[in-house]
């Protein structure tokens, strides 16, 4: 894949994504993917070479290596980086579903039918809950991978001497890690960060289940679509409602407890309570 598409790529994430999606996006491919491909992946370069032990016995320098560094840091980045923006891809996927389910539509019905996705990228039903999934996802890759960090290397970070005792080692012998500070800043830069990752993921999630339950709790009833109202009346925007008739306590009462609606543009929703019908629980 050439530049150019992997920007295209980050352009159309960008676009589908919340306030909280760009942040977390600018973090992971600024801080943590350019970070590992221009300094980490040099530092760690020469990890297994510049491993020395006292000792000349062969294979124990390379069974010493293995014990203290059964994963290297730099594979271990590369899986989380390549695991944790996968799900941003399919979201792109599912909006380009969305976009070729209305083409073929469009194709079958001609330019006068009627859209189901009126903004295929809107983060409305499915893909409401693939945008919240690939968070939850991203979130739990990230702390999954903290873990495994801090079983491989306690307090993520390396000593500068290690002592080894495996066969066929002869004795208790000293290995030397090489650049063991340069690695610990590189460690510790690329935590703190994927620590920032998991907590604007979590903020994003509570975002989009907070904005859903207060668009489900502010607009009940559909202005856009009269069916379904059941009781309720629907008046055109130029209706005035028969304030002679009910007093301004009474239409003030009313209003509180939500019997009269308002839609921009389209007029006022009133139920049959107003008129003297009976009133709904």
């Amino acid at each position: 894949m050439n530049w150019g598409s992997f920007e295209g790529l980050l352009r159309a994430v960008n676009v589908y994504s919340t306030a909280f999606g760009r942040i977390w996006l600018s973090l992971v491919f600024i801080f943590r993917l350019l970070v590992y491909v221009v300094a980490a992946e040099k530092v760690w370069s020469d990890d297994h070479k510049d491993f020395d032990c006292n000792t000349l016995q062969p294979g124990c320098t390379n069974v010493c290596f293995d014990h203290f560094f059964p994963v290297s840091h730099i594979r271990l980045w590369a899986l989380q980086l390549i695991l944790v923006t996968c799900p941003s891809l399919l979201v792109l996927m599912h909006v380009a579903y969305r976009e070729a389910k209305e083409e073929r539509l469009r194709e079958i019905k001609g330019d006068n039918y009627r859209r189901i996705y009126p903004n295929p990228g809107k983060k409305r039903g499915g893909l409401w809950w693939t945008y919240l999934l690939s968070l939850i996802f991203k979130a739990s890759v990230d702390v999954v991978f903290l873990y495994i960090f801090f079983r491989f290397y306690r307090n993520y970070t390396l000593p500068r001497v290690v002592k080894c005792e495996l066969p066929p080692c002869p004795n208790v012998v000293d290995c030397f890690i090489s650049r063991p500070t340069e690695k610990n800043i590189f460690t510790l830069f690329m935590v703190v960060t994927t620590c920032i990752c998991v907590v604007l993921n979590v903020i994003e999630a509570t975002y989009l289940v907070g904005k859903r339950r207060r668009h489900s709790h502010d607009c009940p009833v559909s202005c856009a679509d009269p069916v379904g109202t059941g009781r309720q009346v629907f008046h055109g925007a130029d209706y005035k409602p028969p304030t002679a008739t009910i007093p301004l306590t009474a239409s003030f009462g009313l209003c509180l407890r939500g019997l009269c609606l308002s839609c921009p543009g389209k007029g006022t929703l009133h139920r049959p309570a107003e008129f003297g019908g009976k009133q709904g629980l």
